[in-house]
């Protein structure tokens, strides 16, 4: 059901998303530099964009906006991760140092125009993302905060068991004598109900006097998506072992399935197997003409030793 997904892909899954703010706006961004490669994602929950970049196009645009360099792909990639990475994960070089603008089209496409300084003259690079399409935001977006948010609620589930059998074991101590030294220590006996019907009333208006554009994807939930997309990713590699282990286990077996030169199916039951063993040197003196006939049908029936039974049980009744 997972098509299989180019290693570039897989790589940027493992990395997670990071808020960062550009030019004033509030964006999700996961990006991947390679050698002479990069993918980038970046989403502001309205819409998803995506780009890749290989060394011919990489080459092809430093050119074209840095007529006055002239330099190896590698030595523009290399500035390029230099000053962009930080801008695309949070570290937010900006002055003198690196500038970075978006710019939203009408069509839907969006800009991240980037200026530096690449031996002494300027250095321009822009990342031209277009809208990605639904399969890549649901591998990359969609199915790790699901996980998440399964994961999540197991926890609160979990915990929720341990407050229960916390207020058993207190209420054990009670029963047999144990008082508190300071009553501000005492809690109420833990109800779920009214406990997360409380919770939401009191947490909902506190969510939404947020910004809007707020999108608080904070360290420890950057932690949980890295660690759900590396047990993922794990799987997803044993899971062919496994299947091929299963393959070369059963791969045998079809060929004792094979008939034999006479057209005969060797897994027939031992009565079967002597009989057509007893026809075998006839049916061998036959001309090659007749050899496609069911002999072992014909035969059979005459040389089953049934009569003779049949004769003994009749004059035991008598």
């Amino acid at each position: 059901m997972n098509p299989r997904t180019d290693p570039a892909e897989d790589v940027l899954l493992q990395h997670p998303w990071r808020p960062v703010t550009i030019d004033g706006c509030q964006l999700l961004v996961k990006s991947w530099f390679g050698e002479t490669a990069y993918r980038i994602l970046l989403t502001d929950m309205q819409c998803v964009w995506e780009e890749r970049m290989d060394a011919v196009a990489i080459e092809s645009r430093a050119q074209g906006l840095n007529r006055r360099l002239r330099a190896s792909v590698r030595a523009f990639f290399s500035h390029l991760c230099e000053v962009a990475q930080p801008c695309l994960t949070g570290g937010g070089r900006t002055g003198d140092e690196a500038q970075i603008s978006v710019r939203r089209w009408e069509d839907g496409n969006i800009t991240l125009r980037l200026k530096s300084e690449l031996a002494g003259l300027p250095f321009y690079w822009e990342f031209h993302c277009s809208p990605a399409p639904v399969a890549l935001v649901c591998v990359q977006l969609v199915r790790p905060l699901l996980a998440m948010s399964r994961l999540l609620q197991r926890q609160v589930e979990h915990l929720e068991d341990l407050l229960v059998r916390k207020d058993e074991e207190i209420q054990d101590y009670r029963e047999n004598g144990a008082t508190l030294s300071r009553e501000r220590l005492q809690t109420d006996i833990f109800d779920k109900q009214p406990y997360a019907e409380d919770f939401i009333e009191k947490t909902l208006p506190l969510l939404w006097s947020e910004p809007s554009d707020a999108l608080g994807f904070n360290a420890d939930l950057q932690q949980l998506h890295a660690t759900i997309v590396a047990y993922r990713s794990a799987r997803k590699r044993k899971w062919p072992e496994e299947t091929g282990a299963e393959q070369n286990q059963l791969s045998p077996e079809p060929s004792a399935q094979t008939l034999t030169p006479d057209g005969d199916d060797p897994t027939r039951d031992e009565g079967n197997q002597n009989s057509s063993k007893q026809v075998e040197p006839s049916r061998a003196r036959r001309p090659a003409a007749h050899t496609k006939q069911p002999a072992p049908i014909t035969t059979c029936p005459v040389e089953r030793p049934t009569s003779k039974p049949k004769k003994k049980k009749v004059g035991l009744f008598k």
